[in-house]
């Protein structure tokens, strides 16, 4: 199981001065924030665990080309995946390999001169290297309660930047897992100033991960744009159905017998991304709004969670408007 890399105990100054990061809108948790993970940018010499992912055109000799590349460069298969959609003629692949003889820059340069005839769309990433992520939520939080037990608990590869949320509530639960909190309050009025904020600081944590843990505002285009295959939202029912608001109510009221949760990637398009994770509960007549809206908030906390898991692991490719997913 990939575990993330232990934190720098070196720290930013806990001042009130030091809170005030970005913005008189936001806020900092207290305690301090680690420094930045230092990247290994050199380690000829050293084995490395890559994961390695690329989309293409479908044709004959794809999988021994790639395990020939790296055959001849001494890596070693450690774990591989392919998928060929014969709807769209593309190939999917995720491969996991060790080596010692490149570097991560030489690596890379060599897949850059190694896909371009075959036209990939690759991805080269190190296991060891948690994906860092930020996480956006309003007023519920008990999806962001369960990631950051799961990340706490090293079950989940990620490195959490900060908290960003359009109220208050959550300030003293950052600040129990020391994550620094930005409080951004969002109106009509100020909607595209708080998305610039939220967008600074995504950009200044060098995010590969954004997570809308029931963030109950509608993201503008240009934002969806900016964080295009990197934004994953969890949406409190089994989409296509019930869109939108209140979708627990829209089921009760339609008398369903079965209520779930959808995690997918954000798009312009509202609840319309492609999707990532899906699950269900079995319910009657008896249940109240209450109890489907309880019942609703372990289905999303275990749905969200495991579409986070299988992003930062590397095993989503997106498909068009559909995913393909390396379990």
């Amino acid at each position: 199981m990939l575990r993330p890399r232990k934190r720098w105990k070196t720290r930013w100054n806990s001042t009130p001065s030091s809170r005030r990061r970005l913005s008189k809108c936001t806020e900092r948790a207290s305690g301090s924030r680690p420094a930045p993970v230092a990247r290994n940018c050199d380690n000829r010499g050293m084995s490395q665990t890559y994961i390695l992912t690329f989309s293409c055109p479908d044709r004959l000799g794809l999988v021994h080309a790639v395990s020939g590349f790296l055959l001849e460069r001494g890596g070693n298969i450690e774990e591989a995946a392919q998928y060929n959609d014969h709807d769209t003629g593309l190939f999917f692949m995720r491969v996991q390999f060790s080596c010692s003889q490149l570097s991560h820059a030489e690596l890379k340069s060599q897949l850059g001169t190694f896909a371009e005839p075959l036209k990939l769309q690759w991805n080269l990433q190190t296991v060891a290297q948690p994906m860092r992520t930020v996480i956006m939520v309003s007023k519920e939080g008990h999806c962001l309660n369960d990631l950051l037990f799961r990340w706490k608990s090293g079950l989940l590869p990620l490195d959490i930047r900060a908290i960003v949320s359009n109220h208050r509530e959550f300030y003293q639960l950052a600040a129990s897992y020391n994550v620094p909190f930005h409080h951004i309050p969002v109106t009509a009025a100020t909607k595209e100033q708080a998305e610039a904020k939220q967008l600074e600081i995504i950009e200044a944590e060098g995010a590969e991960l954004v997570v809308l843990a029931r963030y109950m505002q509608i993201l503008s285009d240009n934002m969806c744009r900016q964080l295009n295959g990197r934004a994953i939202n969890i949406h409190h029912s089994f989409l296509p159905s019930f869109k939108g608001a209140k979708p627990y109510y829209q089921a009760h009221d339609r008398g369903v017998k079965l209520i779930g949760a959808t995690a997918h990637y954000v798009t312009a398009d509202l609840d319309e991304g492609p999707i990532i994770e899906q699950d269900v509960a079995r319910v009657d007549h008896s249940r109240t709004v209450e109890d489907l809206t309880t019942l609703g908030r372990d289905t999303e906390s275990q749905v969200l969670a495991r579409a986070v898991k299988w992003h930062s692991e590397h095993r989503v490719l997106l498909n068009g408007h559909k995913t393909v997913i390396f379990r």
